[in-house]
């Protein structure tokens, strides 16, 4: 059945192609045009896809970028507070060293202290030194 036997089985509502070549052009074009915006989807498609991947690896990167400098600032931080320790301890252990090993009095500073201890104990039984 050609086009004009399809046409003319649904009435004549449409005005008939002229002949087969025209209606054989016609429907080619649009064929070409249906393929063309298939193409040009599928090309659409394929950028979308391609701008997703660089969407994806552009967040990788920065979480990675966050990841490090969080790594770093804790790391220095860390140290910071190792140093103080550190610092601390060693003041501490330089006291307990003293007084660990006190230094001898000398012969003039335990007079000194003697004549202290005789005046205070003066002082608190009221008595004449």
């Amino acid at each position: 059945m050609t086009h004009r036997g399809r046409r003319a089985a649904r009435g004549d509502a449409v005005k008939p192609i002229a002949d087969e070549e025209a209606f054989n052009d016609a429907a080619g074009a649009a064929i070409a045009r249906v393929l063309a915006a298939e193409r040009e989807a599928c090309a659409a498609v394929e950028q979308a896809r391609l701008e997703v991947g660089r969407i994806a690896e552009n967040a990788r990167l920065a979480d990675r970028a966050v990841a490090e400098r969080t790594e770093r600032r804790i790391r220095a931080v860390a140290g910071a507070f190792e140093r103080e320790l550190a610092e601390r301890l060693a003041g501490i252990e330089a006291a307990a060293a003293q007084i660990a090993h006190p230094q001898p009095v000398s012969p003039t500073e335990m007079a000194s202290l003697q004549r202290a201890i005789r005046s205070l104990a003066g002082e608190l039984i009221k008595a004449p030194p």
